[in-house]
């Protein structure tokens, strides 16, 4: 009897696949914290109060934010599942992706109204009311950005499940650009903008997120290998059993997100009741440890695809490998991480 062949899709070939996955997504990730990176760094150059107001905000901001991408994250493994059952599927895709839009659409509306009260509820958490105020009037400019910023996420799901997720770095550094140009010219009055200080940086943050849209979405519809998929086409039509889906495989991704990204905001709350500079140097100081997030957090989304495309596949031995193989990378990346900010 003929001896069994060796299997070639080993753990070091699924290791070497998922960091060719996971490093744009890296950079990606990395460069869309810099959106906010860029903020602090000029609101701390203008003013103490304005950085503080905005870290307020941009805590609230993120939390409701993190649970709606949480939701939107279901597109990723719901997409390479399809490609592992059938290569070359386009219509069950464009099912997701649109399903996706809606999903973040119906997330937005419920979203918006808590933000809208913003300064009320910082209040009724103990923040100063000067920067409850501050923090309420930024937010109600920013939180406008939440629709286009998750548009832009499911897009970017998408073109991470085809592996081809070096186009969302690309994107993101067209973002990048936009918030450090905007946000220059109107916080200090440059460029022949008025000076407008806190105001200035939640327009630049409002332009950045619409930016980030409107980019991507240039991109999958004039991009050859993404157009292919037409999926702004007939984006009215309802597909409510693939909504469903989405809201069942994604909320319990998105309550487990919003529980993690709790604890980093309730921090920064906690650092409000203190004083406005403990807030100030908190939004400082987290900024180191959210550019040392990202690093796992990129290899967790490129494991989705990977496990995703196996799964579509029904090879369960080689879903598990993926598993494993994203498990040890993640380890490693913040035993790495740590040692960094320690040393």
């Amino acid at each position: 009897m003929p001896s069994a062949k060796p299997r070639t899709d080993g753990l070091s070939t699924e290791i070497r696949a998922l960091l060719l996955l996971a490093g744009p997504l890296v950079l990606g990730n990395l460069a869309q914290m810099a959106i906010h990176t860029t903020e602090v760094i000029i609101l701390g150059r203008y003013d103490v109060q304005a950085l503080a107001a905005a870290a307020l905000a941009v805590n609230l901001y993120f939390a409701c934010g993190t649970f709606g991408m949480g939701l939107m994250t279901a597109a990723s493994p719901m997409i390479a599942a399809e490609r592992g059952r059938r290569k070359h599927s386009v219509r069950d895709i464009r099912r997701t992706v649109r399903q996706g839009m809606w999903v973040a659409l119906t997330v937005c509306l419920p979203i918006w109204a808590l933000l809208w009260n913003a300064e009320a509820l910082f209040l009724l958490m103990g923040q100063q009311p000067d920067l409850a105020r501050d923090a309420g009037q930024f937010m109600r400019i920013a939180m406008w950005g939440l629709l286009p910023w998750l548009l832009q996420f499911v897009l970017r799901m998408y073109v991470s499940a085809l592996e081809r997720p070096i186009w969302g770095v690309f994107v993101t550094l067209c973002g990048v650009a936009m918030n450090l140009v905007a946000c220059w010219a109107l916080v200090f009055g440059n460029l022949g903008f008025p000076e407008l200080g806190l105001k200035g940086a939640a327009i630049a943050n409002l332009i950045a997120n619409c930016t980030l849209f409107a980019v991507m979405a240039l991109v999958v519809t004039r991009v050859r290998a993404f157009r292919r998929y037409r999926l702004f086409g007939r984006f009215w039509v309802a597909d409510w059993g693939r909504y469903r889906a989405m809201f069942k495989l994604g909320l319990p991704i998105a309550v487990t997100f919003a529980f993690e990204v709790a604890i980093f905001s309730s921090a920064a709350f906690l650092m409000g009741l203190i004083s406005r500079d403990s807030l100030a140097a908190h939004a400082v100081a987290i900024q180191i440890a959210s550019f040392a997030f990202m690093v796992p957090f990129s290899l967790s989304q490129a494991a989705t695809v990977r496990v995703g495309l196996h799964h579509g596949a029904r090879d369960a031995q080689a879903a598990a490998r993926a598993g494993w193989a994203a498990l040890g990378l993640g380890v490693l990346a913040a035993c790495g991480m740590s040692a960094i900010m320690a040393l």
